[in-house]
């Protein structure tokens, strides 16, 4: 999957490269979700909780095209999601 990194429209900042985003999106265990709310329903977006090699987890709110992915935000987990992210690996690999 190729990422679009033209004028991206947020700063990653000294915690995240882009590196780590693409990353979290090659994670195996990485959760994909599409929300259900009418504000995202004109133009798709879809959310990505994945871990960068270095182990740091990932929220990322994307658009795609189907080959391209637009990264709209990203940042570091927040408790929950990595907890939910956690409880989700742990079904999986039971």
């Amino acid at each position: 999957m190729e990422f679009d990194w033209n004028n991206p429209s947020f700063e990653c900042g000294s915690s995240l490269t882009q590196r780590d985003i693409e990353e979290s999106f090659e994670d195996p265990f990485a959760v994909r979700l599409m929300p259900d709310s009418s504000r995202f329903s004109v133009q798709a977006r879809f959310f990505n909780l994945g871990k960068a090699v270095s182990g740091v987890g990932i929220f990322s709110v994307y658009r795609t095209n189907g080959k391209m992915i637009r990264i709209i935000a990203a940042r570091a987990f927040e408790p929950e999601e990595a907890y939910f992210y956690q409880r989700k690996l742990n079904q999986t690999l039971a």
